[in-house]
């Protein structure tokens, strides 16, 4: 697996590429890699297989999307154990840039997707998905990715990539993958590291809570009040940032669930805030 730290390095590889008429799969990730973020590489190996191109990946925790430096510093970092599990799953390139190489002294450009950022976890943490459209345009620049991959766990993330796909006219597809799940049901995540034992153990009220929501609107429930009904002791001991039901598109408040919606929750438990959500319809 090669091993690039460098804007330069990157671009020389691309070029090369290019000349050869390959393709490019692209999982970009903060690192601290679990199995949700090989299922990622794997779907993008399965779209572009080595006979077609090379199956890369991004390690890059991004400043400008975390609004607590707090939040920044406790991220966990595991780059040799990142690089391992990404060779293990086939990955040909990493990428691995320090903010030095991504953000110059004088930056100054910012890509926002506007309207689709006003709830859920836009609606708390202002500049964040400013943050997040930033770095991936950055990278969709550089690696020209045929495929890029993201999880559907961040829904609004890859709701609000989408669209900015489809707004600035980029090649290549955004693709999102199924939640990858622990036995319990617990969605997979960096921040499940962070919870004591009996956080943990606690956290599966999230997904309970949602094969409830899931089970009232396939007994014909459609009434968003109704289907979160009961949240509060549902999701106890946690503490609930926000339960809330969506249009699936626009990520807009909805009284009936008359069209494809997102039910989409933020709990924290022990002071790590787990979000998860379930599509209905």
């Amino acid at each position: 697996m090669l091993v690039l730290r460098s804007v330069s390095e990157l671009c020389e590889w691309r070029t090369e590429l290019a000349t050869q008429g390959r393709s490019v799969a692209l999982v970009p990730t903060m690192g601290y890699l679990h199995d949700g973020h090989l299922a990622l590489m794997r779907e993008g190996r399965r779209r572009i297989p080595p006979a077609r191109g090379e199956l890369a990946i991004s390690i890059f925790v991004n400043p400008t999307q975390f609004n607590d430096p707090a939040d920044l510093r406790s991220y966990p970092r595991d780059e040799a154990g990142d690089l391992a599990r990404a060779e293990s799953v086939g990955v040909d390139v990493a990428f691995v840039p320090d903010d030095g190489q991504l953000y110059a002294p004088a930056a100054s450009t910012f890509v926002e997707v506007g309207g689709l950022d006003e709830h859920l976890c836009g609606a708390t943490r202002p500049g964040h998905f400013r943050g997040v459209c930033t770095i991936v345009a950055k990278l969709w620049q550089l690696f020209q990715p045929s495929v890029g991959l993201f999880g559907q766990k961040d829904y609004q993330q890859l709701a609000i990539v989408q669209r900015m796909h489809r707004d600035l006219f980029w090649s290549g597809e955004v693709v999102g993958v199924a939640t990858v799940r622990e036995p319990d049901g617990l969605a997979l995540s960096s921040r499940n590291a962070r919870l004591g034992p009996s956080a943990r153990a606690a956290a599966v009220a999230i997904p309970r809570f949602l094969d409830r929501v899931r089970e009232r609107h396939a007994a014909g429930q459609r009434e968003a009040a109704s289907l979160i009904a009961g949240a509060e002791q549902a999701l106890a001991p946690g503490r609930i940032h926000y339960v809330s039901v969506v249009d699936a598109e626009q990520l807009q408040p909805v009284e009936q669930v008359d069209r494809p919606t997102l039910v989409a929750v933020a709990v924290f438990f022990d002071g790590v805030r787990l979000i998860d959500n379930v599509l209905l319809g």
